[in-house]
């Protein structure tokens, strides 16, 4: 038998090694505040790990131990909380409640085989009960509710229970209540079903096996309560969990992998080839960086040979890990259906998939929130750029759900996430960590410039200094050419040789340069036809350089006098929300000078496609939240670029000159 060793406060924990038949892995899902981290330090309190429980406002859980965890008072990360109950062990995985980390909550359902929802006692069904509901239902996860608080004066059980009934299922049913309990084991077995209604009286071993199959099947969900603070119905739901809640070998018997290009379905046992899946990456400045791995089929060791086919790496374990909290348990092996840790691999991350090398195989990514908040990076010091460059790919291996890029157009380094309280997190670890101050401040638009009628123009260059002078003469037709995917066009129609084709380069060189930044606001121009079609040159003094210097003087005239426009980027937008909440977007979107192009009811939810300017999206993200209080959810994708109403153009020019003046000052 292997075993870890954790030194716990002064006294050592000894954990023996699993196999999949004696481990529940169980995601801890709800609202923000409703108990989930206090849960985990009860049942850990309880089960002996810990000497006495953390309290959230101190700061001192085994969950929480980031210290921005411990700054905000909320869990920000997931957390390993392994116990071991009657010859089982628990796998908790602790998951935040607010919004902006529900990454890291989707992250642990791939490792989970089953989730446990908190919901108050108090407060009844939230948001992010709801959410918590539909991120396990996506995933077809078995499911159990603990309803917590109990010793709230205001505390309604029968309420709670009612409610989750009306909105999520009539199959939840409260553990207490043994006949309603025996009926819905009774119905998920046919068997048991004959017996039920026969009057005869199931045995505690059928009744488990029927309880059992209902959670799997989705046909039943069981419903504790209790006060995790004071650790009041924590043994009653670990004893439900160990005795009716599947094992990991019964939850997920099979997976679906890929494998050389196809589908195929691996059975999860130990026997099997490995196939383990990387779910969380911690990035510690100390520790450095450790890979949490759920493993579906085989056994990881210590002297495995690991294969990572997407990146086509080998890699080599070394140390095995059991994680509590950040706390590092050594462990010998890592059977299937068990959770695991490894330190330093060389260039796993998070979604990845470990196996052999002789058999390799590869689990589906995980989908995680869309992260449609995007602000630019700052930073405050001097030379700071590359050092954010080199901060960011560690911090991006422990959230998946931030996009970090440098926009080649406007030269800015922007930063994208799920909400704002997840991007202060990540500039609060850009000081702590890596001690570089940065502000984050609203991205640049790409807006663009055209023209929307034809003129002709002379542009002449002439230059007489002593010795050789400079002369460049053309005439050019600029006109809309009707294509916004292209710069420009260029096409020459000269006729007896008043410019030599030799200059025509020249001109054309002129003319790219010119489209990189109009007359207007310097914004890069789009669908712009000039014809060369006229022009003089000199035998002496005429250059490529004097034929390119006279484009510039013939584009700036001729766009000016073209009706120039400035282009805005539309984005085409999505929004699901509950129907509650439609004529509040709507109305907010047609505010965002929006175009609602249609809408569609799915299921209890209404689905609204829009066109909307980019530039009026950008808190966006924050904003739906707070109009449907966390309900609602939208993916937004360009589309095109459109003109812009005249005093958006006013006020954008306005803002590009400031803009281009601050930056001269700085140079």
């Amino acid at each position: 038998m292997g075993e870890g060793i954790q030194n716990t406060k002064g006294r050592f924990h000894v954990m023996k090694v699993y196999s999949a038949n004696e481990i529940r892995n169980v995601a801890i899902l709800g609202h923000s505040g409703c108990g989930k981290t206090t849960l985990a330090e009860a049942a850990l309190s309880l089960t002996g790990v810990t000497t006495r429980m953390g309290r959230v406002e101190d700061g001192n859980t085994v969950s929480d131990y980031d210290p921005e965890e411990a700054r905000r008072g909320v869990s920000i990360n997931m957390a390993m909380i392994p116990v071991e109950w009657k010859e089982q062990k628990i796998n908790f995985i602790d998951t935040p409640g607010y919004f902006d980390f529900a990454g890291d909550a989707k992250s642990a359902l791939a490792a989970a085989d089953a989730v446990l929802i908190l919901v108050s006692a108090k407060s009844g069904v939230e948001v992010g009960t709801e959410i918590a509901w539909e991120y396990a239902a996506e995933l077809g996860l078995p499911r159990m509710v603990f309803v917590n608080g109990m010793d709230d004066e205001n505390a309604d059980y029968d309420k709670v229970l009612s409610q989750m009934k009306d909105m999520f299922s009539n199959s939840i049913v409260s553990a207490d209540d043994h006949e309603a309990l025996t009926e819905l084991a009774a119905e998920s077995d046919e068997e048991l079903m004959e017996k039920f209604f026969g009057d005869e009286p199931l045995t505690q071993e059928e009744l488990q096996r029927g309880v059992r199959s209902g959670i799997i099947s989705g046909s039943l969900f069981p419903v504790t309560k209790g006060t995790a603070t004071k650790k009041e119905g924590i043994d009653e739901l670990l004893d439900f969990i160990v005795e009716y809640m599947p094992p990991a070998s019964e939850c997920r018997p099979t997976i679906d992998v890929e494998q050389n290009g196809e589908t195929v379905t691996i059975e999860c046992n130990e026997k099997e080839s490995l196939c383990a899946f990387v779910f969380k990456t911690i990035s510690d400045p100390y520790v450095g960086r450790l890979s949490l791995f759920r493993v579906f089929s085989g056994v990881v060791k210590r002297d495995t040979n690991l294969f990572n086919p997407r990146k086509e790496l080998a890699e080599k374990p070394g140390h095995l890990y059991i994680m509590r909290g950040k706390n590092q348990i050594e462990a010998t092996e890592i059977r299937a259906g068990d959770i695991g840790a490894v330190a330093k691999l060389s260039g796993t991350s998070t979604q990845d998939t470990l196996c052999i090398k002789e058999k390799p195989v590869r689990v589906a990514e995980t989908v995680l929130p869309e992260s449609l908040l995007t602000l630019a990076i700052v930073p405050k010091g001097r030379g700071d750029e590359d050092k954010i460059a080199g901060a960011f790919p560690r911090l991006l291996e422990e959230d998946k759900t931030l996009k970090f890029q440098i926009n080649k157009e406007t030269k800015q380094t922007t930063v994208s996430g799920v909400g704002d309280n997840q991007l202060d997190v990540l500039v609060n670890r850009l000081k702590s960590r890596y001690k570089i101050e940065v502000e984050l401040v609203p991205p640049i638009i790409a807006y663009r410039e055209m023209i929307k009628s034809k003129v002709q123009v002379r542009g002449r260059h002439k230059k007489q200094s002593g010795g050789r002078g400079q002369f460049g003469d053309v005439v050019m037709d600029f006109e809309p050419s009707g294509d916004l995917e292209k710069p420009y066009v260029f096409e020459e129609k000269i006729f007896g040789g008043s410019v030599p084709k030799a200059y025509f380069p020249a001109v054309e060189k002129g003319l790219q340069e010119c489209v990189l930044a109009g007359p207007l606001a310097a914004y890069p121009v789009v669908g712009l036809k000039a014809t060369l079609v006229d022009g003089s040159y000199h035998d002496v003094d005429s250059s490529e350089l004097a034929f390119k210097l006279a484009t510039n003087i013939a584009f700036k005239d001729g766009f000016m006098k073209a009706k120039p426009t400035i282009l805005e980027p539309i984005a085409k937008v999505t929004v699901t929300v509950p129907d509650a909440y439609m004529g509040d977007v709507m109305g907010d979107m047609n505010k965002r000078r929006g175009r609602i192009m249609g809408t569609e009811k799915v299921g209890n939810k209404q689905v609204i496609t829009a066109d909307a300017p980019m530039a009026e999206m950008l808190r966006y993200a924050t904003d739906l939240r707070s109009m449907t209080q966390g309900r609602g959810r939208f993916t937004m994708d360009f589309e095109r670029y459109d003109e812009a109403p005249n005093d958006v153009q006013t006020k954008v020019i306005a803002a590009r000159k400031q803009e281009l003046e601050a930056l001269k000052d700085k140079e």
